[in-house]
């Protein structure tokens, strides 16, 4: 069931959002303001945002960076603010599209349905789940690593870490986005986490730990897979 985070602070509104979205079998929760909505965002792991600008505690912009910090999740922003300027500040900070209001409930979800399309193309197929290097694989749909004929235990932590870097083959990845994507926002400066476990997924994959083949450190930026 698709996951959807309605952040408005219109109890109307959020209550035709749910019914039209819940009809549809969309899984829906809801925030009033910005903090309520990252810190939903971060457990949650919704699958599509439907956001207002026009938050109490912080303008929905904000909420956008906050957002693309560690995620991808499309965000579509739903605003009373009609000028090209705003929306523009919008896509700019990393929103997927923008509804205006009044809108059509119809038109609203005709948008939502292609940006979790969209998402979902973007993902990896079912055909090319399966991570091969010369010294292990990864296959990323059961969830099990495989070294020299037999698999390789990683803690959940380990896990993640590992999935968001063999996702992304080459793309440095900065700390901070590893931080809150794998730990959560409230952990965004904790480098030395990533220094611990990036030591042990190497001491448990790489042939020369010391000397990595796959996992890349960018000194002071982040980290990279290269297969």
């Amino acid at each position: 069931m698709t996951r959807v985070l309605v952040v408005e602070d219109d109890p109307q509104l959020v209550r035709a959002l749910r019914i039209n979205l819940q009809a549809r079998k969309f899984d829906v929760e809801s925030a009033t303001d910005g903090s309520s909505a990252l810190r939903l965002a971060a457990a949650r792991k919704p699958d599509v945002i439907l956001l207002d600008l026009g938050l109490p505690d912080m303008d929905g912009i904000e909420v956008i960076k906050g957002v693309r910090d560690w995620s991808r999740v499309p965000i579509l922003v739903l605003s009373a603010r009609h000028t090209s300027e705003d929306k523009i500040r919008a896509l700019d900070a990393g929103a997927d599209d923008y509804v205006t209001k009044p809108f059509s409930m119809d038109e609203l979800l005709a948008r939502l349905r292609a940006a979790v399309r969209r998402q979902e193309a973007a993902e990896p197929s079912q055909e090319t789940v399966l991570v091969t290097t010369e010294d292990f694989t990864v296959d990323l749909v059961a969830k099990r690593v495989r070294r020299g004929g037999r698999d390789v235990r990683l803690t959940p932590t380990e896990w993640h870490l590992l999935e968001i870097l063999i996702t992304h083959p080459g793309r440095l990845i900065s700390q901070r986005q590893l931080l809150l994507e794998v730990w959560g926002p409230t952990y965004g400066d904790k480098t030395n986490y990533l220094r611990v476990y990036m030591a042990q997924l190497r001491r448990k994959l790489e042939a020369d730990p010391a000397h990595p083949r796959y996992l890349i450190t960018e000194p002071g930026m982040g980290y990279r897979f290269e297969g």
